[in-house]
């Protein structure tokens, strides 16, 4: 019996200053920004399925992400799209193939959303 799960646990997301990339984050996805930060540089993001991590202690230039590693889900892309051109976001792409669109964090992390 294999011992490693074909599960993806957490996604650790390099990050400069964690109380500024909670709140970013926490505020893009609608969450509280009332949750624990741990170790002084660890942010859990209270997510369905797949964890999100945000860690200053692993940022650098060379670690942010030039391609997104992942993609959050939407039902909607066009109301994703408008929902993100309100935000304090860099749209790096629109939206292509009536199906995803690329954006980075205030770090410089590229990330993706993409319809389910």
């Amino acid at each position: 019996m294999n011992p490693i799960l074909n599960q993806v646990g957490t996604i650790f997301i390099p990050v400069r200053h964690i109380e500024e990339a909670r709140n970013w984050y926490c505020d893009l996805l609608g969450f509280p920004t009332d949750g624990e930060i741990l170790f002084g540089h660890l942010y859990m993001l209270p997510m369905n399925g797949t964890g999100i991590v945000l860690d200053s202690k692993i940022y650098s230039k060379e670690t942010i992400f030039n391609t997104p590693p992942f993609h959050f889900n939407t039902n909607n892309i066009e109301e994703a799209y408008e929902y993100m051109k309100q935000k304090p976001v860099e749209l790096i792409t629109k939206i292509e193939h009536n199906h995803w669109f690329n954006f980075k964090d205030p770090d410089g992390n590229h990330l993706m959303v993409c319809q389910c």
